[in-house]
């Protein structure tokens, strides 16, 4: 017998609002993890542009403060 069986035959014997219940934490699972996997998917495309895009812009170090003790910002 799979899990899913077992999941159905427990429930078979719960009164509705607790069936309603388990239906509820299983809809959240699908939804939650779905949504892992398409921020999974996004994080592995946005890499692969930084990816193809790399060592085109030279970078320069830059000290924070000097940016707001410029003339024009006071």
């Amino acid at each position: 017998m799979g899990i899913a069986e077992r999941i159905y035959e427990i429930v078979k014997s719960l009164p509705e609002d607790s069936a309603a219940e388990v239906l509820d934490y299983a809809q959240a699972k699908c939804v939650k993890s779905s949504a892992a996997a398409a921020a999974a998917t996004g994080r592995v495309h946005a890499l692969a542009v930084l990816d193809k895009h790399a060592g085109r812009f030279k970078f320069a170090k830059f000290d924070r403060a000097e940016l707001y003790d410029r003339a024009g910002v006071r």
